[in-house]
């Protein structure tokens, strides 16, 4: 007898259509004849779910008494006993009831499978252990029922259940998942679609995951060595030099073209652990691979390119990127390098991409270093070497080897080892070449041997030959280098001018940023932008980087006066006369910047001031019209009533009364938003941050409106907030008036809490006729009304208020839509540090108050 087979519909949440999934599944199998039972199914109320059940044989549920109650769990012997081939088991990691057979239903399966029955299952990603910690990073939720992701790997078959949070949430509008009385509240917190877009992609991630197991094991079964381009992966190719932060980038962008890219950075080490990469280098692009989401992999090989094709197509990769070799040119005579066999050995099914690089990029030097020789120390060293060991070589060979050549033949080999140490190294070991070696050819091969002396005239003539050519071909070299350093340096500094200039029309008005470039191309400690209102006043420093940076020009390194009262001081060496024409082109782009920040700063401050003026326009339009309309509703009735003209009945009298004081109420409440935001724009709001409870601040916040228009459901187990009361009660109120002033009759506003990790939320749900989403920053901002709001209704001002004191407190405001219709107010609240942890269920007891 073989092991079942486990099958597993996997969702992101609940409602997404897992269990009728299943179900479907189940009739199909009976239809084509499979013995097929319901071991446990939980349909949950849903009525097209329980109708799939109908036609599918049902295994009556055991029933366990636990603390005074029964309760029903999936009876494992019926099911061995009654040995269907195929079982339904839904909810795989529900946790039984004490004292049934296993504490697991994911237990539970296992034994059906152990006795070979097939199991169709079902589970939400959520409930995977591993993944505990995130999702309730996310929800704000701690999944106690769990099952562990070995068992879910274990599947023979996962099929992911798949819905958009979109239609998930009108699903639960429309009843189809949680009864009516629930919907708001899941909606609210556990369902929004935050959430349940984050589920939906480790769902989906999960799910691809698996899928590239099946996809490597079927290869290796099989042993498929091609590379199948179902997802993109890219090979970086890894030296340990500096190019490799290009190439990491490179390939970033080139994974970010697809869904679902992936990068793997691969350095290749030899066996016998001799390598020229820099440690420190390998391990910031290990950093810089890991930041961008990749992986660094370390691999042992003595074939650089075999194991680096080995390595991709055993990963299933289709990309790879390699920079451009830097050896050189006359290298690859020997041999084509890295790129160039990678590129021929690929294949078909490998794209290769060579991407160029600088490497006079160390260390962003982006001058030659004035000091030193031009060649470079690896070649004066060469050049001293063949300038003085290689006549001295030449010399014993010609002696021993091959002796009696004649004169002329053995000045020809001493001026090829000159020649050789010109081009090598230069100047002074060619002259060091000529010198040694004319000595050389004089004592052992012009007669007479031995001796410092020459006999014949024509010896002479050919010596001083040979010094002159080597002089002649030393000169040539050097002045090459001087010319090959001027032409470097050239482009050097038309990069840093071309790189200022483009810094000007892009607009970039950061100074830090310039005097940092200012400091790394020329290595300095620090750079300071110095300046003075007059040559009597003291220097003031404008902006610094680095080090240390002075704060007068004559404690500097470098001074470069910057007309009368400005000045760039530089610290760490003192800088050659040649590069002053680039420091000079720094030190005026120094002065555009900081003048245009001035300039910003100005524009800003002018801005602010046109708001200020824009404020005061509209307050001014406000107390000319909504200011005058209630009193003016105030001046009639009391005019009225102290008419001698007219006898008022009593009830003409208390509405008369009663529409002075909505008049007066009215007015109150404009003024207190119009001195609220005065407030706010003056930033004389300082809030008194208390630790309190949200059950004892919300309800003082409902007196201004009408009685049944709200409804109030603020647990009383929520964990405690840090606000200051009376600003987060007023600007409660001011939601709230808001609204009831727009949901229809016979709909109240729906105010609710709840905690989700290190917060709490309010919202004020109202179904009215909503703001389109492109609406909703406006109606926050000060006298806006949005649509088409009565003139009295107003000045614009509540939700302007209330943004600014939520702001003020630590907390958020932030408009939804409300499912069904409406607009959905969110106020975000901090937890206090020292208050209680949030329950695992919190009881939620709804009153309607007024």
């Amino acid at each position: 007898m073989g092991r079942g087979k486990l099958r597993i519909y996997l969702g992101a949440a609940p409602g997404v259509g897992k269990t009728y999934a299943m179900l479907s599944e189940a009739h199909r199998r009976v239809e084509r004849g499979t013995d097929c039972v319901v071991g446990f199914v939980e349909h949950h109320s849903r009525p097209r779910t329980e109708v799939m059940l109908h036609g599918l044989e049902l295994i009556a549920r055991r029933e366990l008494e636990y603390r005074g109650s029964t309760f029903t769990e999936m009876d494992v012997d019926a099911i061995l006993a009654r040995r269907p081939a195929v079982a339904l088991v839904d909810e795989l990691a529900h946790t039984n009831v004490p004292g049934s057979r296993n504490a697991k239903r994911w237990q539970d399966v296992e034994e059906l499978l152990q006795a070979g029955i097939d199991v169709i299952s079902t589970v939400n990603i959520q409930h995977l252990e591993s993944l505990g910690d995130v999702v309730e990073t996310i929800t704000g939720v701690r999944q106690r029922e769990t099952v562990p992701d070995e068992v879910a790997r274990r599947a023979d078959q996962i099929e992911l259940v798949d819905m958009s949070p979109q239609a998930l949430r009108r699903r639960m509008a429309h009843g189809n998942v949680y009864k009516p009385d629930k919907v708001d509240a899941a909606l609210s917190n556990y369902f929004r679609p935050g959430n349940l877009t984050a589920l939906r992609e480790l769902a989906l991630l999960w799910v691809a995951d698996r899928v590239d197991e099946y996809l490597q094991e079927y290869r290796g079964e099989h042993n498929i060595r091609s590379t199948w381009q179902a997802r993109e992966r890219i090979v970086v190719g890894l030296t340990g030099g500096p190019e490799g932060r290009t190439l990491v980038r490179r390939a970033a962008r080139l994974a970010e073209k697809g869904a679902g890219g992936e990068v793997l950075a691969v350095y290749i080490a030899r066996s016998d652990g001799l390598t020229a990469a820099s440690p420190k280098e390998l391990a910031v692009q290990r950093t810089l691979v890991e930041g961008l989401g990749g992986t660094f992999h370390h691999v042992i090989g003595d074939d650089i390119p075999d194991a680096l094709l080995e390595f991709a197509r055993g990963c299933n990769a289709t990309q790879i990127v390699l920079g451009v070799s830097r050896r050189r040119s006359w290298q690859s005579v020997f041999s084509p390098g890295v790129s160039a066999t990678v590129a021929r050995e690929s294949g078909p099914d490998l794209d290769v991409h060579i991407v160029t690089h600088d490497e006079a990029a160390k260390g962003r030097r982006s001058l030659p270093v004035p000091q030193g020789a031009r060649l470079g120390r690896s070649r004066i060293i060469w050049g001293w070497l063949a300038g003085i060991a290689g006549p001295a070589l030449l010399t014993v060979l010609l002696n021993q080897l091959v002796p009696g050549l004649g004169l002329a033949n053995d000045m020809l080999l001493f001026l090829t080892c000159t020649v050789a140490a010109a081009l090598l190294g230069g100047l002074l070991p060619a002259l060091a070449s000529a010198a040694f070696g004319s000595l050389l050819l004089n004592y052992y091969f012009t007669p007479p041997l031995h001796q410092f002396t020459i006999s014949d005239p024509k010896n002479i003539v050919a010596i001083a030959i040979f010094i002159g050519v080597a002089l002649s071909v030393a000169s040539v070299v050097d002045l090459a280098a001087r010319r090959t350093h001027q032409a470097a340096r050239l482009r050097a500094e038309s990069e840093i001018l071309s790189f200022l200039a483009g810094s000007v029309l892009r607009g970039e008005d950061s100074l830090h940023a310039l005097l940092e470039r200012l400091r790394e191309t020329f290595t300095m400690q620090s750079v300071a932008l110095l300046e003075r209102s007059s040559e009597v006043d003291a220097w003031t420093t404008a902006a610094a980087v680095g080090t240390s940076p002075v704060s007068r020009p004559e404690d500097a390194d470098v001074d470069l006066p910057m007309g009368d009262n400005m000045a760039l001081s530089l610290t760490g060496r003192v800088l050659p006369a040649e590069d002053r024409r680039v420091l000079g082109a720094f030190a005026a782009q120094a002065a555009v910047v900081l003048d245009r920040q001035r300039l910003v700063d100005e524009a800003e401050k002018s801005r602010e001031l046109a708001e200020a003026n824009r404020i005061r326009t509209a307050l001014l339009a406000a107390v000319s019209h909504d200011l005058r309309t209630p009193l003016a509703g105030i001046k009639a009735s009391v005019s009225s009533l102290r008419s001698d003209d007219v006898e008022w009945s009593e009830d003409d009298r208390a509405e008369l009364l009663e529409g002075i004081e909505d008049g007066a109420d009215r007015l109150a409440a404009l003024i207190g938003n119009l001195l609220d935001m005065s407030r706010l724009n003056t930033g004389t709001v300082v809030p008194l941050i208390r630790v309190t409870d949200l059950d004892e601040v919300v309800p003082m916040a409902l007196g201004g409106v009408p009685e049944d228009s709200v409804e109030l459901d603020i647990p009383e187990t929520l964990p405690m907030v840090a606000v200051d009361r009376g600003l987060l009660e007023r600007a409660v109120a001011n939601i709230v008036e808001n609204a009831v002033k727009y949901s229809p009759d016979g709909q109240p506003v729906n105010v609710s809490a709840s905690a989700l990790a290190s917060r709490v939320e309010l919202r004020v749900v109202d179904r009215g006729p909503g703001v389109p989403e492109e609406a909703r920053a406006r109606i926050f901002e000060p006298f806006q009304r949005h649509g088409d709001a009565p003139r009295g209704a107003g000045v614009g001002l509540g939700l302007a208020v209330a943004r600014g004191f939520t702001e003020a407190i630590g907390g958020t405001l932030t408009a939804e839509d409300t499912p069904g219709g409406g607009l959905t107010m969110v106020i975000t609240l901090p937890i206090a540090a020292d208050g209680p942890a949030v329950p695992p269920e919190l009881s939620r007891t709804p009153r309607r108050m007024r």
